[in-house]
């Protein structure tokens, strides 16, 4: 009787124990940690010092569902760093806190080297190189362009014209140029040309092809990428006749997008402005980036 009972006691100690193990690994596994958040600062996607970038990845990402905010800098082409977006990613990330970012640096152009198409082939490149990584730094195929300035023209023109790569979900213009001939016929800053013609090596006039492959609105088709235009009223530097006639491109394509002209803004937002146009930002993106 009593090698019965122990036994029996041994019989419930064992099952017991067998339960206690499977609910510890049914626990243990319902409680895998997400994929942990990344960041990598200065990663190379070129042999060049200046093609480089800064990535960050979201805790919890996947190849299926994360997307990418592709930022791009301004400067004229001439000048202007990656890290002149890092306050704005910042904030993105913030309202965005499911996006992958890759915040991209490229060839300068100065004296006469890196003249233009440099500035597109190297965003080609990027993109190129980040597409490459997906699997590793877990992201999908969903892809923002941002950018401001000469980068907004980066972008646009990445996101219309070599579209054959990855057609984006959404653009992010500030500020950008979109038609190089007329604003070097148009220049509301007399320097204007002068810049153009050291950028391209030649005028619109010496060739006018060279212009128009330069020029995102050259680009725009029905399929073209859901688009919103940032744009302050009073810009000398990049005048708003620019997002006007991108505007009007965009509109007889029949392209989903939005133009915002924000009244005696310039070459740059306030920081009330700026608030604001993330929150706009972030509103498109929530209607049109799936």
């Amino acid at each position: 009787m009593e090698k019965r009972l122990l036994f029996l006691r041994m019989q419930r100690f064992l099952l017991f124990g067998i339960l206690f193990f499977a609910i510890a690994c049914q626990k243990n596994t319902n409680n895998t940690p997400a994929t942990p958040g990344q960041s990598y600062t200065d990663v190379s996607y070129g042999t060049n010092s200046q093609q480089k970038m800064d990535v960050y990845l979201p805790e919890g990402r996947d190849t299926a569902n994360t997307k990418l905010m592709i930022l791009i800098h301004g400067g004229a082409w001439i000048e202007g760093d990656k890290a002149d977006f890092t306050s704005a990613i910042n904030e993105i990330k913030k309202r965005l806190p499911d996006y992958a970012f890759a915040n991209i640096n490229y060839r300068l152009y100065k004296n006469k080297q890196n003249t233009f198409p440099a500035q597109e082939e190297d965003v080609k490149a990027a993109v190129a190189f980040l597409l490459s990584k997906r699997t590793e730094y877990k992201y999908s195929n969903k892809i923002v362009l941002l950018g401001a300035s000469a980068g907004a023209h980066l972008a646009l023109l990445q996101g219309y014209k070599n579209d054959n790569m990855v057609s984006p979900k959404a653009i992010v213009s500030y500020f950008g140029p979109t038609d190089l001939s007329y604003l070097y016929e148009h220049p509301g800053y007399p320097a204007i040309p002068v810049l153009l013609d050291s950028l391209i090596g030649f005028s619109p006039t010496q060739n006018a092809a060279l212009y128009t492959a330069s020029s995102p609105i050259s680009f725009v088709t029905a399929l073209s990428a859901p688009t919103i235009l940032l744009q302050g009223s009073a810009d000398i530097l990049v005048p708003v006749n620019q997002a006007n006639r991108l505007n009007d491109k965009l509109n007889a394509a029949g392209v989903v997008h939005q133009l915002i002209v924000y009244p005696g803004e310039g070459h740059g937002f306030t920081a009330a402005t700026m608030d604001d146009s993330i929150n706009k930002i972030i509103s498109f993106l929530m209607a049109n980036v799936q």
